[in-house]
């Protein structure tokens, strides 16, 4: 097959006048993408409720549309569920991706139109592909399969023409039948919905397969990569699968993992990261050395980005792609082909680069420790671990934290809860080194930290092995995108953690 790949390489590319375009005219592209937003929009419901007809720029936009949460959507989007037409899009939405964060017992069902589908999942992962084989003319990426670790994929039907599913789910069921050629693996598997079952299916009917790449989160392609090589007796999966070359990683940082792929794996591939979520395809890596992620901007969403200090306030205020500053923490606003208007995120990103504009995901608008004016990130706290693992040979499953408050003498602390796939030989060194880590990377918590007057030195404790996803499992959301918080500002989902120990 591989003398397939010159042909393929110049398909991919066929795109690539067009991703130029609008990575050189940035402002333009995304002008154009809003406009193109209020025309379909000034014909539902919502667009005629804040008269889109006479909105004709960026400033009456913002001036007539609230930022809205998922809440404030919600009586909009359960209209769309039942089966009313032209409500928040002005073109059929017969998909819901059903998603739902880990502390939250009520799930989210984000509109997909056949637009969103189209011009923004799709395309955005076809120029994935296009980017790759620009800087890798000579890949043979798309002569062999590749393995795609999606999520638990249910399919539910809400009446006679709405359906719903996980985002994994939906994309599946509607990838043309070409997708097939190039996917491991079959339907079937990709389906299962338990996920014991569904790793053990996953390396049983993939080891025999030309495995070139590899994309899902990193806890769940560590498990499988365990479990192949106990099955094939293989010291690497290189020996399992030569032909691997590319891991596409997103959401949750991959910092802490890194270590462990390179070792698993045993051979020089690259990896590429992707920022990608139910409500869009917002950007990828275009190069493993680039810092951040090159944002996506002509693929029908248009993007404000809050100062993270706007964030809570009575009129939060967002600026454009011409506003923004490296190194700022921003919460992106969106608005979409799947009807979803001025609509708050929830993560936070920092812009890495301008032309092009780059960003790199910093955490969650609810996942931080600001107990004591610290306002640690989790780009902090998984810099830090990853440093501290570093130092100390040791690799982590996963890891939460939360604020100890002030008590009788006591100063407040941080409590780090810590499942080691590799622990280190001393833990209070390994404190040690993570109190360190994290002070350079963050000064607030330095200050903090001086001579202990504010926060003493970090508490560890080291949970048996497979407790996060026994507490994901209590949830009902063990598999797929799902994931323990790393970050709590209370010490509730620590309590019940410490509870199950």
């Amino acid at each position: 097959m591989k003398f397939l790949s010159p042909a393929i390489s110049r398909f991919a590319r066929l795109r690539l006048s067009a991703i130029e375009h609008w990575v050189e005219h940035p402002v333009e592209a995304q002008r154009q993408v809003l406009q193109h937003l209020i025309t379909q929009g000034q014909y539902t419901e919502f667009g005629r409720k804040y008269q889109f007809n006479k909105t004709f720029r960026l400033r009456d936009f913002k001036a007539s549309v609230p930022i809205h949460t998922y809440e404030d959507l919600k009586p909009w989007i359960d209209r769309m569920m039942a089966g009313e037409e032209n409500v928040l899009w002005n073109t059929p939405v017969e998909w819901f991706a059903k998603s739902s964060g880990t502390t939250s017992e009520r799930s989210k069902f984000i509109p997909l139109s056949q637009q969103s589908l189209d011009e923004n999942h799709y395309q955005a992962s076809k120029d994935v592909l296009t980017l790759y084989y620009f800087n890798y003319p000579e890949s043979d990426l798309l002569t062999g399969k590749g393995l795609v670790i999606g999520g638990s994929h249910q399919v539910g039907q809400l009446n006679e023409d709405i359906r719903y599913g996980d985002l994994s789910a939906v994309l599946l069921q509607n990838t043309p039948f070409w997708g097939d050629w190039i996917r491991t693996p079959e339907l079937s598997i990709a389906l299962m919905d338990e996920w014991e079952t569904k790793i053990e299916h996953l390396a049983q009917s993939t080891i025999l397969e030309d495995v070139t790449s590899v994309s899902g989160v990193p806890t769940w392609t560590l498990v499988l990569f365990k479990r192949i090589l106990e099955i094939t007796g293989k010291a690497s999966i290189k020996e399992v699968w030569p032909n691997l070359e590319l891991y596409i990683h997103g959401g949750v940082s991959f910092v802490p993992y890194r270590a462990q792929f390179e070792q698993l794996i045993g051979g020089p591939i690259r990896y590429l990261e992707t920022y990608n979520a139910s409500e869009g395809f917002f950007a990828a890596q275009s190069r493993e050395e680039d810092e951040g992620m090159l944002l996506y901007l002509d693929h029908g969403i248009f993007y404000e980005f809050m100062p993270l200090e706007e964030v809570g306030t009575t009129n939060p205020q967002t600026v454009g792609l011409k506003d923004v500053q490296t190194g700022r923490h921003y919460a992106p606003v969106i608005s979409t082909t799947g009807g979803l208007w001025r609509y708050l995120l929830g993560d936070t990103i920092q812009f890495t680069g301008t032309f092009p504009f780059r960003v790199k995901v910093s955490g969650r608008i609810k996942h931080y420790i600001n107990a004591f004016g610290e306002e640690v990130v989790v780009e902090n706290t998984d810099s830090a671990i990853a440093e501290a693992c570093r130092l100390t040979g040791a690799t982590v499953v996963d890891y939460t934290a939360a604020p100890v408050y002030f008590s009788g003498n006591d100063n407040g602390a941080h409590e780090w809860l810590v499942e080691f796939d590799v622990a280190p030989a001393n833990m209070e060194s390994f404190a040690d080194k993570l109190d360190n880590a994290l002070r350079q990377v963050n000064s607030d918590y330095d200050a903090k930290r001086y001579k202990d007057i504010a926060l003493r030195r970090l508490i560890i404790h080291a949970l048996p092995r497979g407790t996060f996803n026994e507490w994901l499992r209590s949830k009902g959301k063990l598999g797929g995108q799902h994931k323990v918080p790393r970050l709590s500002n209370d010490r509730i989902i620590l309590e019940e953690l410490l509870g199950m120990v």
